[in-house]
Protein backbone atom coordinates (compact mmCIF):
# COMPACT_ATOMS: atom_id res chain seq x y z
CA UNK A 1 0.00 0.00 0.00
CA UNK A 2 1.19 3.47 -0.66
CA UNK A 3 1.81 5.65 1.85
CA UNK A 4 -0.43 9.12 1.89
CA UNK A 5 1.21 11.76 0.59
CA UNK A 6 0.03 13.89 3.44
CA UNK A 7 2.42 11.99 5.68
CA UNK A 8 5.38 14.13 4.28
CA UNK A 9 7.02 17.25 3.45
CA UNK A 10 8.39 17.27 -0.13
CA UNK A 11 11.04 19.29 -0.64
CA UNK A 12 11.78 20.86 -4.61
CA UNK A 13 15.05 20.92 -5.81
CA UNK A 14 14.96 22.90 -9.08
CA UNK A 15 18.27 23.02 -11.30
CA UNK A 16 20.48 25.81 -12.37
CA UNK A 17 17.94 29.13 -12.80
CA UNK A 18 15.14 27.91 -11.03
CA UNK A 19 12.05 26.02 -12.44
CA UNK A 20 9.50 28.52 -14.14
CA UNK A 21 5.95 28.14 -14.21
CA UNK A 22 5.58 25.64 -16.51
CA UNK A 23 7.37 23.68 -15.00
CA UNK A 24 6.29 20.16 -13.52
CA UNK A 25 7.78 21.56 -10.34
CA UNK A 26 5.85 24.87 -10.13
CA UNK A 27 3.14 22.24 -10.88
CA UNK A 28 3.41 20.09 -8.39
CA UNK A 29 3.79 23.40 -5.93
CA UNK A 30 0.77 24.83 -6.71
CA UNK A 31 -1.44 21.41 -6.51
CA UNK A 32 -0.08 19.83 -3.01
CA UNK A 33 -0.04 22.02 0.17
CA UNK A 34 3.41 19.67 1.39
CA UNK A 35 5.51 20.99 -1.44
CA UNK A 36 8.10 23.52 -0.75
CA UNK A 37 10.87 24.66 -3.31
CA UNK A 38 14.32 25.00 -1.31
CA UNK A 39 15.03 28.61 -2.43
CA UNK A 40 18.89 29.74 -3.76
CA UNK A 41 20.11 33.27 -2.89
CA UNK A 42 21.70 32.23 -6.67
CA UNK A 43 19.95 30.72 -9.15
CA UNK A 44 22.39 31.22 -12.51
CA UNK A 45 26.45 30.72 -10.34
CA UNK A 46 25.19 28.45 -8.41
CA UNK A 47 28.12 27.29 -5.59
CA UNK A 48 27.43 23.88 -4.15
CA UNK A 49 28.35 25.21 -0.32
CA UNK A 50 26.20 27.73 -0.68
CA UNK A 51 22.65 25.22 -1.64
CA UNK A 52 23.37 22.48 0.17
CA UNK A 53 23.46 24.90 3.16
CA UNK A 54 20.11 25.84 2.15
CA UNK A 55 18.95 22.35 1.40
CA UNK A 56 20.36 21.79 5.47
CA UNK A 57 17.69 24.59 6.60
CA UNK A 58 14.92 22.95 4.50
CA UNK A 59 15.69 19.93 6.11
CA UNK A 60 15.98 20.99 9.38
CA UNK A 61 12.80 23.13 9.91
CA UNK A 62 10.44 20.02 8.67
CA UNK A 63 8.91 18.21 10.96
CA UNK A 64 7.47 15.18 8.70
CA UNK A 65 9.43 12.71 6.86
CA UNK A 66 10.55 14.40 3.77
CA UNK A 67 10.95 13.31 0.06
CA UNK A 68 13.64 15.15 -1.85
CA UNK A 69 12.41 15.96 -5.44
CA UNK A 70 15.19 17.11 -7.48
CA UNK A 71 15.39 18.25 -11.19
CA UNK A 72 18.93 18.85 -13.21
CA UNK A 73 21.14 20.28 -11.26
CA UNK A 74 18.64 19.62 -8.46
CA UNK A 75 19.68 15.84 -8.43
CA UNK A 76 23.69 17.14 -7.78
CA UNK A 77 22.60 19.00 -5.30
CA UNK A 78 20.41 15.64 -3.50
CA UNK A 79 23.19 13.29 -4.02
CA UNK A 80 26.15 15.09 -2.59
CA UNK A 81 23.78 16.48 0.17
CA UNK A 82 23.25 12.64 0.43
CA UNK A 83 26.40 11.67 0.14
CA UNK A 84 27.41 13.81 2.78
CA UNK A 85 24.76 14.29 5.39
CA UNK A 86 23.01 11.86 7.40
CA UNK A 87 19.67 11.35 6.07
CA UNK A 88 17.30 11.94 8.91
CA UNK A 89 14.32 12.88 8.26
CA UNK A 90 14.77 12.42 4.59
CA UNK A 91 13.06 9.41 3.63
CA UNK A 92 13.68 8.99 -0.20
CA UNK A 93 14.79 11.09 -3.67
CA UNK A 94 12.83 11.09 -6.84
CA UNK A 95 15.94 12.22 -9.32
CA UNK A 96 14.70 14.03 -12.21
CA UNK A 97 16.42 14.59 -15.31
CA UNK A 98 20.46 14.46 -13.42
CA UNK A 99 22.61 16.98 -15.35
CA UNK A 100 25.94 15.58 -16.41
CA UNK A 101 28.13 18.17 -14.18
CA UNK A 102 30.78 16.07 -14.98
CA UNK A 103 30.58 16.58 -18.99
CA UNK A 104 31.93 20.17 -20.13
CA UNK A 105 29.90 18.77 -23.58
CA UNK A 106 26.70 18.63 -21.43
CA UNK A 107 27.07 21.07 -19.25
CA UNK A 108 27.76 25.02 -18.35
CA UNK A 109 30.79 25.71 -16.51
CA UNK A 110 29.34 27.30 -13.75
CA UNK A 111 27.71 23.82 -12.59
CA UNK A 112 31.44 22.32 -12.79
CA UNK A 113 31.81 23.07 -8.82
CA UNK A 114 29.12 20.06 -8.49
CA UNK A 115 31.42 17.65 -9.46
CA UNK A 116 32.54 14.75 -8.76
CA UNK A 117 29.20 13.39 -8.17
CA UNK A 118 29.30 11.01 -5.71
CA UNK A 119 29.35 6.80 -7.19
CA UNK A 120 28.06 5.49 -4.07
CA UNK A 121 24.48 4.19 -2.87
CA UNK A 122 22.38 6.28 -1.64
CA UNK A 123 21.33 5.64 2.10
CA UNK A 124 17.62 6.32 0.59
CA UNK A 125 15.10 4.40 -1.76
CA UNK A 126 15.46 6.82 -5.01
CA UNK A 127 14.80 6.56 -8.62
CA UNK A 128 16.32 8.65 -11.58
CA UNK A 129 14.15 9.39 -14.45
CA UNK A 130 15.80 10.21 -17.56
CA UNK A 131 14.71 11.30 -20.54
CA UNK A 132 16.63 9.58 -24.31
CA UNK A 133 16.81 13.00 -25.72
CA UNK A 134 18.23 15.12 -22.71
CA UNK A 135 20.31 17.63 -23.65
CA UNK A 136 22.44 17.45 -20.34
CA UNK A 137 23.27 14.15 -20.03
CA UNK A 138 22.98 10.67 -22.33
CA UNK A 139 20.89 7.78 -21.69
CA UNK A 140 23.44 5.72 -20.39
CA UNK A 141 25.60 8.37 -18.63
CA UNK A 142 22.02 8.82 -16.37
CA UNK A 143 21.60 4.53 -16.05
CA UNK A 144 25.34 4.30 -14.64
CA UNK A 145 24.61 7.48 -12.27
CA UNK A 146 21.66 5.21 -11.19
CA UNK A 147 23.51 1.82 -10.98
CA UNK A 148 26.24 3.41 -8.82
CA UNK A 149 23.39 5.22 -6.73
CA UNK A 150 21.45 1.73 -6.59
CA UNK A 151 18.41 4.35 -7.92
CA UNK A 152 15.14 2.50 -9.62
CA UNK A 153 15.62 3.75 -13.08
CA UNK A 154 13.20 5.32 -15.79
CA UNK A 155 13.41 5.88 -19.28
CA UNK A 156 10.36 7.78 -20.36
CA UNK A 157 11.10 8.50 -23.68
CA UNK A 158 12.07 11.44 -26.01
CA UNK A 159 10.95 14.35 -23.41
CA UNK A 160 13.84 16.63 -23.53
CA UNK A 161 15.38 17.56 -19.90
CA UNK A 162 11.69 17.22 -18.64
CA UNK A 163 11.50 21.05 -17.94
CA UNK A 164 9.06 23.10 -18.92
CA UNK A 165 9.99 23.88 -22.51
CA UNK A 166 9.04 19.65 -22.19
CA UNK A 167 5.11 20.65 -21.48
CA UNK A 168 4.64 17.84 -19.22
CA UNK A 169 1.98 20.12 -17.21
CA UNK A 170 1.02 18.14 -13.43
CA UNK A 171 3.14 15.11 -15.29
CA UNK A 172 0.62 12.50 -13.98
CA UNK A 173 3.92 9.80 -15.23
CA UNK A 174 5.59 11.78 -12.69
CA UNK A 175 3.26 11.30 -10.01
CA UNK A 176 2.99 7.79 -10.87
CA UNK A 177 6.82 7.41 -10.27
CA UNK A 178 6.85 9.21 -7.00
CA UNK A 179 4.02 6.58 -6.01
CA UNK A 180 6.56 3.71 -6.33
CA UNK A 181 8.98 5.57 -4.52
CA UNK A 182 7.09 6.13 -1.38
CA UNK A 183 6.13 2.92 -1.64
CA UNK A 184 10.06 1.52 -1.34
CA UNK A 185 9.66 3.88 2.09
Amino acid sequence: MIPSCEAFDFLLLPGLGNSGVDHWQSHWSMAFPNTSRVLQDDWDTPRLADWLARLDNAVAQGMRPAVLIAHSLGVALAVQWLATRAPGRVKAALLVAPSDVESADHTPNEVRNFAPLPRAALPVPSTVIASSNDPYVTLARAGAFAASWESGFCDVGELGHLNGASRLGLWPQGLVLLGRLLNRI
